[in-house]
């Protein structure tokens, strides 16, 4: 695997500082799952990258990431919620939920190392 992401463009060369926070604007995300809050999967990175772009490049590239893929993640979750009524939907939605949990997994485990990981599936709302 190379350390290069889908761009082309270098790691940042990041401190360990860094690299946790931006670690920490993926595993935020769960806080959708913990927190009993709507949105919440998207209020966590957005907390953290807010707390900290302008103290750490790879946080603001992360952070922005991070949220792109929550919201992208949200607009795929209602459009298989409506696709429930003809069944297929809840094969979708089943199929989202676990391929969030592992790309942000993957996410946080590249964004620790300095990579600037990119979420496949993505729209992107913030650049």
């Amino acid at each position: 695997m190379s350390n290069y992401d889908y761009s082309g463009k270098p790691p940042v060369v990041a401190g360990s500082d860094e690299r946790t926070w931006a670690m920490l604007c993926h595993l935020s995300a769960f806080a959708g799952y913990v927190v009993p809050i709507p949105f919440a999967n998207i209020v966590g990175p957005l907390v953290v990258w807010l707390i900290k772009k302008d103290q750490y490049p790879l946080v603001d590239d992360q952070g922005k990431e991070s949220l792109n893929f929550q919201i992208s993640m949200c607009i795929w979750s209602l459009l298989a919620a409506l696709l429930i009524l003809v069944v297929v939907g809840l094969f979708l939605l089943i199929g989202l939920i676990i391929f969030g949990i592992v790309v942000t997994i993957i996410a946080a485990v590249q964004a620790n190392a300095g990579v600037c990981y990119r979420y496949p599936l993505t729209i992107r709302f913030l650049r």
